[in-house]
């Protein structure tokens, strides 16, 4: 069928199987990535709960570069920049940048997954453009053979139908992949969520001692 189809219905057939490729690409790269960041997440995220300081948080993550050894790495530096044992404004000053380093790993781990919702939303669009256009020879090609044999229209029928599978091949895995990335994506920001408010008890933590530490001096 594809062989003998018009050059309009073999571009769109191509397009389908490329967006189809395409689809389940993104799909085993993103889950193994996902895979990926979520363990190293909940790894770091046991780890900090573990920890007593910040200063052992730092250790363990040392050798890390993935969002929660950020987290931890750049809260640290703004904890050594304040100049004195009990500053008021250190948790919202380390909340901000925990914050940007968090924005940035969520627009990172959901890049490439917008090009699923695209294909599931035209896909079907494009395999019904070709289901037309075949339909639309298919009459053409009955006018000019002055008949209705079914030998005559099958094939344009059975070329036209084909976008249309095709299509949908196309837009169900890709909805499907996309709304499943959506889930894994949501549970690995709910973690990241998880160790900032860690990391901020910790600080927390930390501020307390200090204030308690300076008013024993008095």
């Amino acid at each position: 069928m594809f062989v003998n189809a018009d050059i309009v219905v073999k571009v769109v057939m191509i397009g389908l199987a490329f967006a189809s490729l395409v689809t389940w690409t993104v799909c085993v790269a993103k889950m193994l990535e996902l895979r990926s960041e979520t363990r190293i997440a909940r790894k770091h995220l046991a780890a900090l709960e573990q920890n007593r300081t910040l200063a052992e948080a730092a250790h363990a993550t040392r050798e890390n570069s993935d969002a929660v050894a950020l987290f931890v790495r750049s809260a640290k530096h703004e904890d050594n920049l304040s100049d004195i044992a009990f500053d008021s404004g250190l948790t919202d000053r380390v909340a901000l940048r925990i914050e940007r380093i968090q924005a940035a790993a969520a627009r990172r781990i959901a890049r490439g997954t917008g090009i699923l919702a695209t294909i599931g939303a035209t896909a079907p669009f494009v395999g019904l453009f070709g289901t037309v256009w075949g339909i639309m020879n298919s009459f053409i090609g009955i006018s000019e053979a002055h008949t209705t044999n079914l030998a005559v229209v099958a094939p344009g029928i059975a070329e036209a139908l084909l976008a249309t599978a095709l299509g949908l091949v196309a837009a169900i895995p890709a909805v499907v992949i996309y709304n499943h990335l959506a889930r894994l994506i949501t549970n690995y920001r709910a973690l990241l969520t998880d160790a900032a408010a860690q990391i901020m008890l910790l600080i927390s933590r930390e501020q307390g001692r200090s204030h308690r530490i300076a008013r024993a001096a008095e």
